[in-house]
């Protein structure tokens, strides 16, 4: 943003004064416990890795300190959450358990045999980084002798390579427990990171201000953690050995027992509690935070169970509350005692139920989803906890997530099932109303302080000319402000990164690839044949009729690809009548699928062998799409 960046305006400084009115500011509690149990950190909050790369810098967050007020250009709640999650290094949360602390904590478990290592964190730099503090620090070279992921999010599960040796999993020394079948974990953990990867990722940067300086006009942090990771740098893979897949298995590792609670949608299609009797202490995974969690994530993925929620926590409950001591999450600090413990899980039990019920309340009524949205409000027993505020999901898109949920994605409206396109309808509204006296209004919203409606006034003419660099100007600054006004960080960044590519246009700049080489190679064969198939150009395939056999020569299976009627299949098994036989390593011939215009060489390498036609490759890579990692948002 640089000279760009305009400061907050009177209404947004009176508004964020005023919001301090709304939160119990005076309840400091939570500092304590996030210092609490700290052993050490890294030199000026720095990690490298062995390439001397910079993996997490916390500098830039310095300007936030645990004495200072939140700027006119924060909202007061979001700012005292970012002084708690900037913290990052080693800590203790009880005899025999860990946590490495960057944006997702690397936990640890001491236990008598050996380590387990609960979720891994973004990637495999930062995860051996963690491991090799906790050594350091505390001498304990004891092996890690089982990895368990808590559910399928990227986050938890890419840094595994960084702990563990893939030799060792393979075979057998070392296992992976994950919820669901092993089947299953990886469909979801996979489809939802790359099926859909490239969407998501340029979101990403929206929501999670990838694209946006960390300072007190941009990024200040993603509510659940600093956003102070380099998340691009070697995420992994490794599928799971070992499945959960009902409440109350119990699996052995390390000499210790941990027993599990088996929570399928939830906060992710496959998820677990886990509980440690030897340590009294639990995780719920992210189904328990120090803050709302998405019910429908703004990034993209499937929309979740409210219901789900509210129901495993009470489940967890019932099982463990009167003895637990302790809950740790894959994200900031943990809750100690017993009726602190539960006083929180109850909390976020209701939190959820709440909003499920109450969204359906008015559903039933007849609003729309933005109608109950708009008066939904958390009673204040549950909307007073610091742990229930807006950090990560938002109450308002989560009361529409469950309308969608439950009711699909028409909101009621006639009007809405057959709209027009917004470029089609911006012209014509301009064409109604004209330039200038749209223009002229928007201004005025904005001198009023009214930035809702500016936003919307402006954007029919953005849409309707991306070229109108005045009211690109002027819409850009009105996202500026209502995003220096959100406790919701993902809102704030998503109106800071359009305020910036209104004004700057589309950098590129922010991109996590969720689709990294190790979780392509470990996606099943159907999936890797469903991920070309959302590559086929329909409009280029009408009339193309092609069938390849591939035969994958270490998994030993043989599948069928054929495209026609523009539309692209699979099965397992050959195809007898295939113009096109190719015979490889899954590595070689998942290349050839998903980049057939680049087959040739490695056709050339000698290491896939094929029968028949080989010019059939070239058919297929005219028919098959690049997706464009930087399409537009702020504009059409």
């Amino acid at each position: 943003m640089g000279a760009e960046t305009k400061p907050a305006t009177p209404f947004t400084v009176e508004v964020n004064r005023a919001a301090v009115d709304d939160y119990p500011m005076s309840d400091r509690a939570d500092f304590g416990d996030a210092d609490r149990g700290f052993i050490a950190g890294w030199d000026n909050d720095q990690v490298f890795n062995d390439n001397g790369d910079l993996i997490h810098d916390g500098q830039p967050l310095e300007y936030i300190g645990d004495d200072k007020q939140a700027p006119e250009t924060v909202n007061p709640s979001l700012w005292r959450q970012s002084q708690l999650v900037r913290r990052c290094g080693l800590y203790k949360v009880v005899d025999g358990l860990y946590q490495v602390r960057f944006a997702v904590n690397l936990t640890i478990v001491d236990a008598p045999d050996g380590l387990v290592i609960i979720d891994t964190t973004t990637s495999a730099d930062l995860a051996k980084a963690g491991l090799e503090l906790f050594r350091r620090e505390l001498g304990n070279n004891k092996p890690v002798v089982a990895i368990i992921y808590t559910h399928t999010h990227f986050d938890h599960y890419a840094g595994v390579k960084g702990l563990v040796d893939e030799a060792d999993v393979v075979s057998g020394k070392i296992p992976i427990v994950a919820p669901g079948t092993i089947e299953s974990f990886n469909k979801f953990a996979i489809g939802e990171n790359v099926i859909t990867g490239n969407a998501m990722s340029r979101r990403m940067g929206y929501t999670f201000g990838l694209i946006l300086p960390q300072c007190d006009c941009g990024l200040v942090t993603v509510g659940l953690g600093s956003g102070a990771d380099n998340m691009n740098i070697h995420m992994t893979y490794m599928p799971p050995t070992d499945g959960i897949t009902k409440t109350g298995e119990v699996r052995n590792l390390g000499g210790w027992d941990f027993e599990f609670l088996y929570a399928p949608d939830t906060e992710a299609p496959e998820e677990m509690h886990i509980w440690i009797p030897a340590i009294k202490a639990l995780t719920c995974a992210e189904n328990a935070n120090h803050s709302m969690h998405n019910i429908q994530t703004i990034r993209g993925a499937r929309t979740r169970d409210a219901r789900n929620f509210a129901r495993y926590l009470d489940e967890t409950l019932v099982r463990w509350g009167d003895d637990v001591e302790a809950h740790h999450g894959p994200h900031t600090w943990p809750v100690w005692g017993n009726a602190t413990v539960v006083e929180f899980l109850e909390s976020q039990r209701d939190m959820y139920k709440f909003i499920h019920d109450q969204a359906l309340r008015f559903a039933n009524q007849g609003y729309t989803p933005l109608e109950a949205a708009e008066v939904v409000r958390l009673p204040e027993a549950i909307g007073q906890k610091w742990y229930n505020r807006y950090y990560h999901g938002g109450l308002h898109h989560n009361v529409r997530a469950v309308f969608h949920k439950e009711l699909g994605f028409w909101d009621g409206d006639p009007a809405t099932i057959l709209p027009l396109l917004p470029e089609d309808h911006a012209k014509r509204h301009v064409d109604l109303i004209g330039r200038d006296k749209i223009l002229a209004e928007g201004r005025n919203a904005f001198d009023a302080g009214d930035y809702r409606w500016a936003v919307q006034l402006l954007h029919h003419l953005v849409f309707a000319d991306p070229a109108d660099d005045e009211a690109k100007n002027l819409q850009a600054d009105a996202y500026e402000q209502l995003g220096y006004q959100q406790e919701v960080p993902q809102y704030r960044s998503i109106f800071l990164a359009t305020a910036m590519e209104l004004r700057n246009g589309v950098t590129g700049a922010g991109q996590v690839n969720t689709d990294s080489t190790d979780t392509i190679l470990a996606m099943p064969i159907d999936l890797l044949f469903d991920y070309a198939g959302v590559h086929l150009v329909a409009e280029k395939a009408d009339d193309v009729d092609i069938s390849v056999n591939f035969s994958f020569a270490d998994t030993k299976q043989d599948w069928n690809m054929w495209v026609r009627r523009a539309v692209l299949n699979a099965r397992s098994g050959r195809a007898p009548d295939a113009q096109l036989t190719l015979t490889g390593p899954k590595a070689l011939l998942a290349g050839i699928l998903l980049q057939p215009g680049k087959a040739s060489a490695v056709l050339d390498s000698g290491k896939v062998t094929y029968d028949g036609d080989v010019s059939t490759l070239s058919r297929f890579a005219d028919i098959m799409d690049v997706f464009d990692p930087n399409f537009n948002i702020a504009t059409p």
